[in-house]
């Protein structure tokens, strides 16, 4: 059991996810202060479903990953004490929250100061992961080790940083390539990071990224072109 010596907020991007938000919500370890679903323009019951599970519900129109995190961080800068710790965790089921107790864990225990939930071959259920997500993420990964000399295997959403560390990446990606420009940006500013190895699961519902193909290539243009973008500085 970890003590209870630092405030978390989680923020949950969600679009559609009428069906897997409240047990996402609802499995969050109650070590948690605060649960934002950010809301990012759903058609469906999303919104009611996470506020009957206790969530805090914003709305953010604008449609993007990247829109609905920043959404989330402006809310806890305007109306609440900063966080010691921020966790983000999709909204599809496919993480599972009760897990949020070991990404923390190197940041309370080791002052680390960002934790990257890593999607292990042996953790994941079969077809959990498409086969262009998996070799998005060996790219991706592989690309950041040549040039950075990183040691990132995933681009995992499920993550926790130091509030305070996060604020000064002054994250700007308002859509997909939010993961990477975090890690990038880690690196860059040689903050110190960790991966924890979690286990993951066929998501509720339609992927919006890896599930169509004009998600996946707009996917892979971001978050290469944060890679080499970086590269270049």
């Amino acid at each position: 059991m970890l003590p209870i010596c630092k405030t978390i907020k989680v923020i949950i991007p969600a679009f559609n996810e009428e069906k897997s938000i409240a047990r996402v919500v609802e499995e969050i370890p109650p070590i948690v202060d605060e649960i934002i679903v950010v809301n990012n323009n759903s058609t469906d019951n999303t919104e009611a479903e996470a506020g009957k599970a206790g969530a805090t519900v914003l709305t953010e129109h604008r449609k993007g990953y990247g829109y609905a995190c920043l959404k989330g961080i402006n809310y806890i800068d305007k109306t609440s004490k900063p966080p010691d710790i921020i966790v983000f965790i999709d909204g599809d089921y496919s993480d599972y929250p009760g897990e949020l107790t070991k990404i923390v864990a190197p940041i309370i225990e080791d002052d680390v100061d960002l934790v990257i939930g890593a999607r292990a071959k042996h953790l994941r259920e079969k077809h959990s992961m498409t086969p262009q997500q998996i070799f998005g993420n060996w790219l991706a990964t592989f690309l950041m080790r040549l040039f950075f000399n990183a040691t990132f295997t995933d681009l995992g959403p499920f993550r926790a940083m130091k509030y305070d560390k996060l604020k000064m990446l002054g994250m700007t990606d308002k859509t997909y390539g939010w993961t990477v420009e975090m890690q990038l940006k880690t690196i860059k500013r040689k903050l110190v990071y960790t991966e924890v190895p979690v286990r993951y699961r066929k998501r509720i519902g339609v992927s919006k990224v890896s599930g169509t193909v004009k998600g996946t290539i707009f996917a892979a243009v971001k978050i290469l072109g944060w890679i080499f973008k970086y590269s270049l500085k």
